[in-house]
C-alpha cells in the first residue's frame, strides 16, 4: 500500500526531466500568450495604418490648396509690381500687336523716376482722358475682374488702352505736313511701324502736349480712337503721365509670336522742346479737329 501510494504520488513527476526547470513549464503557454499579444499588434499597426492614411489625405488636400493659393497670390503679386499680361481686344495696334496676342506690360519700366519716350508702346489707363469717370460698381465683381485681368485671364477693363506714345510735355505734334507725314517740334517722322495702306492721319491737328502728358496714337490709324478722337474731351486727349500702366515689352502669347515688342528709330532724329514753349501754334489746346 505504501509503496503503490508513494509511486502513485511519483508517477506525475517521474515523466517529467529532472534536470527540467520548473519555470519552463510555463513556456508553452507563455508562448501562447506572446502569439495572441503579436496577433493584437498586427491588429494594432493595421489600425495605426489605416487612421495613418487617412490622417495623410486630409494634410495632402491642405497641402495642395496651399500651394495653389500661394501661386495665385506670388502671380497677383508679381503681375501688380513687376509685369502684368495684357489681352490685345482690337485691331488698334496692328501690325505690332494683334487680335488675341497676351501681351506682358513692364511696370518697373517707368517706376524709377524714367517716363514714357516717344515712340514707347504704353497700358494706360484712360480715365478723365478717353473715357469718362464712371461710378464704381460691385465691388466684389470689380476685384474678380481685375484678378482675372492681372492673370490674363480676362479682356482688360474697358478704361485700358494700349497705344504708341507720339509726344511727351512740350512737343508740338502735326499732321499733316506738305508729304502727307506727321512730324514732331519741326521734324519728319518716319514711321516705319504703320499699318501697310495707312496714312499717318485722316484728320489735321495741331496740338502742344501740357507738361506731365502724352499724346498717343494707335500703329493702325484708320481702326484707332486715339488722342485725335477725345481733343474736344477733358483732358483734349492728352493722358496723363501718372496714368501709364506700363511698357508693352513682350508678346507672350501664342508662342508662335512669342518675341519683344519692336522699337523705333522714328524719333531719333526729333530735338527736345525748346525751353520756353513754341514760339508758334496751340498754347497747350487741340486745333484743326475737323
Amino acid at each position: 500500500m505504501d509503496t503503490e501510494a508513494q509511486h502513485t504520488e511519483r508517477g506525475p513527476s517521474s515523466d517529467a526531466d529532472p534536470d527540467r526547470d520548473p519555470g519552463t513549464e510555463e513556456g508553452p503557454r507563455s508562448a501562447r500568450v506572446s502569439g495572441d499579444t503579436e496577433d493584437a499588434g498586427d491588429a494594432g499597426d493595421t489600425e495605426d495604418a489605416g487612421s495613418a492614411e487617412d490622417s495623410e489625405s486630409g494634410p495632402s488636400w491642405r497641402r495642395t490648396a496651399l500651394v495653389g493659393g500661394a501661386c495665385v497670390v506670388f502671380l497677383l503679386l508679381l503681375s501688380h509690381f513687376v509685369a502684368q499680361p495684357f489681352l490685345i481686344p482690337s485691331r488698334s495696334m496692328e501690325p505690332t500687336l494683334r487680335v488675341g496676342d497676351r501681351i506682358l506690360v513692364n511696370k518697373l519700366a517707368y517706376r524709377f523716376g524714367d517716363e514714357p519716350r516717344r515712340g514707347d508702346v504704353v497700358v494706360f489707363d484712360g480715365t478723365g482722358s478717353f473715357v469718362r469717370e464712371e461710378p464704381e460698381g460691385d465691388p466684389v465683381t470689380g476685384l474678380l475682374r481685375d484678378a482675372a485681368a492681372a492673370l490674363g485671364l480676362a479682356e482688360p477693363a474697358e478704361t485700358d488702352f494700349v497705344k504708341r506714345v507720339v509726344g511727351t510735355g512740350g512737343d508740338r505734334v502735326v499732321c499733316c505736313d506738305e508729304d502727307g507725314r506727321l512730324t514732331v517740334n519741326g521734324v519728319t517722322v518716319v514711321e516705319r511701324y504703320l499699318m501697310p495702306g495707312d496714312q499717318p492721319s485722316a484728320v489735321p491737328f495741331d496740338i502742344v502736349v501740357p507738361p506731365g502728358r502724352l499724346w498717343v496714337m494707335g500703329d493702325h490709324r484708320s481702326q484707332s480712337s486715339d488722342s485725335r478722337d477725345h481733343l474736344g474731351s477733358p483732358g483734349g486727349g492728352m493722358v496723363p503721365v501718372d496714368r501709364v500702366v506700363g511698357r508693352a515689352d513682350w508678346i507672350a502669347w501664342p508662342f508662335g509670336r512669342w518675341t519683344g515688342v519692336a522699337g523705333t528709330d522714328g524719333f531719333d532724329a526729333v530735338p527736345a522742346p525748346p525751353a520756353g514753349g513754341h514760339p508758334t501754334g496751340p498754347a497747350g489746346g487741340g486745333a484743326g479737329h475737323g
